[in-house]
Parts: structure tokens; sequence; C-alpha cells
């Protein structure tokens, strides 16, 4: 192996290394938090320290950052977790409804089938926007689904990375300690930073 190549070699080596990290990071938080009250502050986390990367910003260590956006968002992000949670569970239960009546409320079909998009590309774009933006509460719901609706491309792009994670995970059930989390929160980085980009360049910012 050439020296270049070795170099190339180590440099990926060291990203893997930070992307286990980091994941096992989230797995241990998020059971740390009893999961339900883990689960979001352990993401906003993990995506915080995403976007440091992204940004090519090097002068922090993962775990002082991770364990500080854990403990003072902690509240914040459970909050919102918890909107987010009975909300779903809201569309679940209405899904369950419509099956009973199939044909009877037929017509209530295309109603749900838009508030449950709304909620899922809301969804895909909240913890990039949480980690990006200092909002208020309910405006991180709203800011969420504004880039979703205006940004099409990236919103299918995340929606295609869930994808592809989820048949690598099925066919590399190995990989979901160690880069399943981590993976995901760089492609949706990545993503939602092309749809800041694009809304930024539409008001003139840049």
């Amino acid at each position: 192996m050439t020296f270049g190549g070795w170099e190339k070699f180590n440099m990926a080596a060291f990203w893997m290394i930070k992307l286990a990290y980091i994941n096992l990071l989230w797995i241990l938080f998020t059971i740390g938090g009893l999961v339900i009250f883990g689960l979001f502050p352990a993401t906003v986390a993990m995506f915080t320290v995403v976007r440091k990367w992204m940004r090519k910003e090097s002068n922090f260590k993962i775990f002082p950052a991770f364990w500080t956006v854990f403990r003072t968002d902690f509240i914040k992000a459970n909050g919102l977790g918890l909107l987010f949670i009975t909300v779903g569970y809201i569309l679940y239960y209405d899904f369950t409804f419509l099956q009973v009546n199939d044909g009877k409320l037929a017509y209530l079909l295309p109603v749900f089938i838009f508030i449950l998009i709304s909620y899922a590309v809301t969804l895909l774009f909240f913890f990039p926007v949480f980690v990006h933006f200092d909002l208020k509460f309910f405006q991180y719901i709203k800011q969420s689904f504004l880039v979703a609706i205006t940004s099409p491309i990236e919103t299918i792009l995340s929606a295609v990375s869930i994808v592809l994670l989820y048949f690598a995970i099925t066919l590399l059930p190995g990989i979901i300690p160690l880069f399943s989390g981590s993976l995901l929160a760089i492609a949706m980085t990545w993503t939602s930073f092309r749809a800041f980009r694009k809304i930024e360049r539409r008001k003139g910012l840049t």
C-alpha cells in the first residue's frame, strides 16, 4: 500500500471509529434515560456533534459536547418528543379506527394521509432544525414543516436515506450498535444543510 493509500485508509478508519463512538453514546444515553426520556435528548446531542463535524469544527471533545447538549436540552427535547409521540399515537389510533370501519369513513382517508405525511416530513427535519436554529418551542415544529415542504428534493433524499439504512440493517444487523444512528444523522444533516442553503438563497441572505 502506498503512503497516500495508507493515509486514506487511516482517515477512513478514524471516521469509522468516530461514527461508532457517537452511535454508542446515542444508544447508552437513550437507555440511560429509560428510552422514552432518553431518545430525543440523545438524538439531539448526536445531531449536534454531527453538525459540528459537517461544519468542520475540530476544537471540541465528543463526550463533553454530547453530555452538555444532552443535559441542557433534556427538558425541551423531551417536551417536543412527548408532543411527537402523542401525535403519533393519535395517528396510529386513527389508522386502526379507519381500518375497523373500512368503507364507512373512506372520505376521511385523504385527510388522514395528508396529516400523516405532514407529521412524517416534519419529524424528518426536526432534529437538524433543532440543532441549527434557536427558536421558541412550537416554532421548531413550524420551521421543520416549512423546510420539508419548500425543499422537496431534500425531503425525498432524507426519506431515501432512511429506507437504505433500513435495508442495510436488515442485511447487516451487526451495524446497529455501531453505525445505525450516526450514519442516518450524517445523511440527514447533509440534506438539511442543502435545504437550509436553498432557503437562505431564496431570502437573499447568501
